[in-house]
């Protein structure tokens, strides 16, 4: 799983957006997070974790703090989940998570971009169920026992624990993260996350070549344009080119 998952990381992390685009994507989502769970960080770890990422991610905190300062306040943007599932090419399988204020433009963005790249985009449920969706937590350290012993005592279920090169990286079902997270500051103290995000991570990948991997980059890169869109996750194993 983990090395799907960091294959994964790098292949976004090629087509990542501008730092305007950063921004505000990140706003977007302390905005939502903040507004369902409380402006606090401290009592509530989802936006604590969120905050750090985007500091991580040198998000400038004038953007964190208007994003906060939206959230406080009644009225503003009313921003709503929305994901998109569909094939990609070389039928490798794509998952678009977006915050949108108006669904229907969002869905004919991402459509759009689907269409561009000669991909379909599916129903609901099309290729979610080959993905698990992880509460994934990597920080440094080398002691996978104690941090399995703290999870097990604070009843989260693990779903997978992986100790390399002096990191541990703890995967547990997306609506653990909170209590996973919780329960190795409660073992270790301050931790400096090194991973600290919900992800969809492929159970299988789908190897992508040829002439399908311009196609797959195309694809990536206009949804990664979309204002609404927050996160595009995949199982496309893409080769590279050998000449």
């Amino acid at each position: 799983m983990g090395r799907a998952f960091q294959n994964r990381k790098e292949s976004m992390a090629k087509t990542a957006a501008a730092k305007t685009k950063v921004y505000s994507k990140y706003g977007r989502e302390i905005y939502v997070v903040a507004k369902q769970g409380g402006t606090d960080p401290a009592g509530n770890l989802s936006l604590r974790g969120l905050i750090e990422r985007a500091k991580k991610d040198q998000v400038p905190s004038h953007v964190i703090d208007k994003a906060l300062d939206k959230a406080s306040g009644v009225g503003g943007e009313d921003f709503s989940p929305a994901r998109y599932e569909g094939f990609g090419p070389g039928n490798c399988m794509v998952i678009v998570d977006c915050l949108t204020d108006n669904p229907n433009r969002t869905f004919g963005d991402v459509r759009a971009c689907f269409n561009k790249a000669k991909s379909k985009l599916g129903t609901p449920g099309t290729v979610s169920h080959m993905f698990d969706h992880c509460a994934i937590l990597a920080f440094g350290g080398d002691d996978e026992e104690a941090a399995l012993e703290a999870l097990m005592e604070a009843d989260v279920d693990v779903t997978d624990i992986e100790s390399e090169d002096g990191h541990i990286t703890v995967f547990a079902p997306h609506t653990e993260y909170a209590k996973a997270k919780q329960a190795l500051l409660d073992a270790f103290g301050e931790i400096d996350f090194e991973v600290d995000e919900i992800q969809f991570v492929p159970q299988t990948t789908t190897p992508v070549k040829g002439d399908d991997v311009a196609m797959f980059e195309k694809l990536l890169d206009t949804l990664n344009d979309l204002d609404d869109v927050q996160n595009v996750f995949h199982n496309a194993d893409v080769e590279a080119d050998q000449g």
